[in-house]
C-alpha cells in the first residue's frame, strides 16, 4: 500500500513572491477604490453625454413624423452651413487676436510681481485674480452697463465730451467682448505664470548676479524658459475657453441695440438657439460634436508643438 507523501513546503523566495503579489493586488484594489468616485462621475457627466449627443446627432426633428433617423445627414448639412462657418471664423479670429494679448498681459504681470520691486505683491495678486472669481453673467452685465450708450459710463462720457462713441456696434462688439474676456482671465493665467516662476531655484539668480547679468538678461535666459511649459498650458486653456464663448453674446443683445449679434454669432450660441428655439436637437448635437472635435484637434496640435519646442530648447 503506497503511503501518501506530503508536498514539500514552499521555499522562502517563493513565499516572498506570493506575499508580494498579494500586497500588490490589495494595493491595486485600494487604489481603484479611491478613484472609483471620480470614474463614476466622469462616466456620468462626460462619457455618457458624449455618446448621447452622438446618438441624437443621427436623428432629425420634423414637423410631420417626429424624430426620423437621418444617419450622417446632419453632418453633411453642417459642413455646408454658412452660418456655422461664419461663427467659426469669427471665433477663430477672436482667438488669434485676444489670446496673445491676454497672455502677454498675464506674463508681464507675473514678471512684475516676481521681480520683487513692487510693494504689496500679495494684495496685487489677489486684486488681479479677483475678476476670475466674478461669475460670467455678472461680469457681462457689469460691462454692458459700463460700455452701453443707453445708460452707463459711456453715455455719461458722450454727454460730457459731446461725442458719439459706441463700443457695441457691429464692427466693435467683438472688441468689447475681448475686453471682457481679457479682464476676467488675465489674473488666472498670471497665477499660472507666477507659479512657474516661483519654482525657479534661487541659485540660478545668484549665479546670474555673480556673472553680472542685468534684469533683461535674467528674464530672457532664466524666466522665459521657466514659463515655457506653463505657456503651453495657458494657450490650451485659452483656446478651449474662447471657442466656448456663449454668455457675452447671449446677454448683450438684451442690454444694447444694434450690436450685430445674431443667433449664430458664435458656434455655441448657434447650437443653443437650434436646440432650444428651433427644436433641432439632432442638428445642434452634431454641431456640438464637430466643434468639440475641432477644439480638441487644435489643443492637441498646440500641445505637440509646445512639447517639441521644449525638447529642442
Amino acid at each position: 500500500m503506497a503511503l501518501a507523501t506530503e508536498a514539500p513546503p514552499a521555499s522562502p523566495p517563493r513565499r516572498k513572491q506570493r506575499a508580494g503579489f498579494v500586497v500588490r493586488f490589495r494595493n491595486r484594489q485600494i487604489g481603484w477604490l479611491f478613484i472609483a468616485p471620480f470614474c463614476v462621475l466622469f462616466l456620468l457627466v462626460f462619457i455618457v453625454p458624449i455618446f448621447y449627443a452622438g446618438y441624437l446627432s443621427l436623428f432629425q426633428q420634423r414637423m410631420v413624423g417626429g424624430d426620423v433617423f437621418a444617419g450622417v445627414a446632419n453632418y453633411q448639412k453642417l459642413f455646408g452651413d454658412s452660418q456655422f462657418w461664419d461663427g467659426v471664423v469669427r471665433v477663430a479670429l477672436f482667438t488669434a487676436i485676444q489670446v496673445p494679448i491676454m497672455l502677454f498681459c498675464s506674463m508681464c504681470l507675473a514678471l512684475a510681481i516676481d521681480s520683487r520691486r513692487l510693494y504689496g505683491t500679495k494684495f496685487l495678486r489677489l486684486t488681479i485674480f479677483l475678476p476670475y472669481a466674478v461669475p460670467a453673467i455678472v461680469s457681462t452685465l457689469m460691462w454692458g452697463f459700463m460700455l452701453g450708450v443707453r445708460y452707463g459710463l459711456f453715455r455719461q462720457l458722450n454727454q460730457w465730451l459731446g461725442t458719439d462713441v459706441n463700443p457695441f456696434t457691429p464692427s466693435t462688439t467683438m472688441i468689447s467682448i475681448g475686453v471682457m474676456v481679457t479682464w476676467a482671465f488675465t489674473g488666472y493665467n498670471m497665477l499660472i505664470f507666477y507659479s512657474a516662476l516661483k519654482s525657479v531655484p534661487h541659485e540660478l539668480y545668484e549665479a546670474a548676479a555673480v556673472d553680472g547679468a542685468n534684469q533683461w538678461q535674467v528674464i530672457r535666459a532664466i524666466k522665459f524658459p521657466a514659463m515655457r511649459g506653463s505657456l503651453v498650458v495657458t494657450i490650451i486653456f485659452s483656446i478651449i475657453g474662447t471657442f466656448q464663448i456663449f454668455n457675452e453674446p447671449q446677454i448683450l443683445p438684451s442690454m444694447v441695440s444694434n450690436s450685430g449679434i445674431t443667433t449664430y454669432y458664435t458656434p455655441n450660441l448657434y447650437a443653443y438657439n437650434l436646440a432650444f428655439t428651433g427644436s433641432q436637437q439632432g442638428y445642434a448635437a452634431a454641431l456640438a460634436l464637430v466643434m468639440a472635435a475641432m477644439t480638441v484637434a487644435i489643443a492637441y496640435a498646440v500641445q505637440i508643438h509646445g512639447m517639441r519646442k521644449a525638447l529642442n530648447g
